[in-house]
C-alpha cells in the first residue's frame, strides 16, 4: 500500500483509490483497508509541514493566529465529514466509475499538458 501511495503523484492516480485497491487486492477487508488508507495521508501532510518548519516557510506568514486557528478548525471539521462520507460510499459502492474518472482526467492532463 506505501508503494501504491507513492505511484499515485502520476497524473489521473487518486492517492487513496490506489491503495484502497492495493489493499483489497492484497485481501484486507474493505472496511479495514479503507481507514488505513485515510491515515496514511498522515505521513506525507505531516512530512510536508516539517519540511516548511524546518525551511523557515512558516516564519514568513503574515496571516494572525486567530484567523489561523478558524481555517484549522473549519478544514478539520469539514475533513472529518469528508472522511467519514468517503468511507460511507467505499463500503458500499463499487470503485469502477472512480476508476475510469481517474483514467479520462489522467490522460487529460497527460495530452493537455
Amino acid at each position: 500500500m506505501g508503494c501504491a501511495q507513492a505511484v499515485a503523484v502520476l497524473p489521473g492516480l487518486s492517492r487513496s483509490g490506489s491503495t484502497i485497491a492495493t489493499g483489497l487486492l492484497c485481501g484486507v477487508k474493505r472496511d479495514e483497508v479503507t481507514k488505513f488508507s485515510f491515515l496514511m495521508v498522515l505521513i506525507p501532510v505531516l512530512g510536508e509541514a516539517f519540511l516548511n518548519l524546518i525551511g523557515g516557510d512558516f516564519s514568513s506568514s503574515a496571516i494572525e493566529a486567530l484567523p489561523l486557528l478558524i481555517g484549522f478548525a473549519a478544514a478539520f471539521a469539514s475533513g472529518l465529514v469528508a472522511c467519514r462520507l468517503m468511507i460511507a460510499i467505499v463500503r458500499k459502492a463499487r470503485l469502477t466509475w472512480f476508476a475510469a474518472y481517474c483514467l479520462v482526467a489522467g490522460l487529460l492532463c497527460i495530452i493537455f499538458n
